[in-house]
């Protein structure tokens, strides 16, 4: 099983919200979450809210993070 650190889609319509959460390779975008880990608002000033040490035991543990989940993951110091 693969695991994977990813953005789920929240929201209306042309007004996206993300929380970035740790879910199994084959689930849909949307789907069942194993764990949420923090929230994304790409609107405004572009919030981001991650539990730096949640994700940090995901990592160590072998999750793999997607590019966009990485580059925020950068900008907040946990990479």
């Amino acid at each position: 099983m693969a695991v994977k650190i990813r953005l789920k889609r929240m929201g209306a319509k042309k007004k996206p919200y993300y929380r970035i959460v740790v879910a199994d390779d084959n689930t849909k975008r949307d789907g069942i979450a194993i764990e949420e880990l923090g929230s994304y608002n790409p609107l405004g000033e572009k919030e981001v809210k991650i539990d730096a040490e949640a994700a940090k035991k995901w990592l160590d543990n072998g999750a793999q993070p997607t590019e966009t989940v990485k580059a925020l993951f950068k900008k907040n110091g946990i990479l």
